[in-house]
């Protein structure tokens, strides 16, 4: 898979560890559904109120998925994140950003009225297989 970061002066630059795009060449796509920081062994929220501990299980997770399908972080391509409250957008961009080496993907970042069993945040990816 050819994994190609996106960047224009023509747009805004890139405010936290994403890219403005990645131009992908593969021949399968998986598309992961959001991830709320749940604790597969207990089914409980992890960090409930600790958004940095919520971020960091959100991301778990997800690498969990990706393995799952034979991927990994650097396959991913586009992310949205989904948050209760953008004041915690700096904490998340900090987690965030450890779990992808290289060019980050694409992103998008809104805030929701509420999530799912109370979870402060949310993230959905969608990823390139070889």
């Amino acid at each position: 898979m050819s994994r190609d970061p996106i960047a224009t002066n023509g747009a805004p630059k890139a405010i936290g560890p994403y890219s403005q795009a990645i131009a992908a060449r593969g021949t399968r796509t998986l598309y992961c559904s959001g991830q709320i920081p749940i604790d597969p062994a207990t089914g409980e929220i992890t960090g409930a109120g600790d958004v940095r501990a919520e971020a960091d299980r959100v991301m778990q997770n997800l690498g969990a998925v990706l393995a799952a399908a034979g991927a990994t972080f650097s396959s991913v391509v586009k992310t949205t994140i989904y948050l209760t409250d953008l004041q915690n957008f700096a904490i998340v961009n900090d987690v965030y950003a450890g779990y992808f080496k290289g060019a980050p993907p694409a992103r998008a970042t809104v805030q929701v009225a509420g999530l799912p069993k109370g979870a402060q945040i949310e993230i959905d990816a969608v990823a390139v297989l070889d």
